[in-house]
């Protein structure tokens, strides 16, 4: 008997993080005006605050070791390999107030959040 195989396409993994369109946006408009120094930026998570953890941006030069590398809407995250776990499915934000801008994290891994606004509690993804 005869064995046949079937290949199935490949599912795309999912992203770490996805942005939205306004996030996108204004990173594009920041590595417009970084004249080619910067790769994209770089977001991770830190101990620290009254919650416990506090979201971190910064630019990047270029890709670390074990860094995982999200393409989405023509800009390039780079994500702390600490940070996966705590990332998964979040959706980085840019929003505009009335006193001032500033990139949000919507994660469902976000269980608590202080007053502030500084700091978050979050727990780690939970794999299927």
């Amino acid at each position: 008997m005869e064995t046949q195989t079937t290949s199935r396409p490949k599912r795309e993994r999912p992203k770490a993080i996805r942005l939205s369109d306004a996030a996108a946006a204004r990173i594009r408009e920041i590595m417009a005006n970084a004249d080619g120094k910067y790769l994209g930026v770089r977001v991770g998570v830190e101990n620290g605050g009254c919650a416990g953890m506090s979201y971190t941006m910064d630019y990047a030069e270029a890709a670390q070791p074990f860094e995982e590398v999200v393409e989405d809407k023509g800009v390039k995250v780079f994500i702390d390999p600490k940070a996966i776990m705590f990332l998964i499915g979040t959706e980085m934000d840019f929003v505009t107030e009335k006193f001032g801008a500033r990139f949000t994290f919507n994660n469902p891994n976000q269980t608590a959040a202080c007053g502030c606004g500084e700091s978050v509690a979050i727990t780690p993804a939970k794999l299927d």
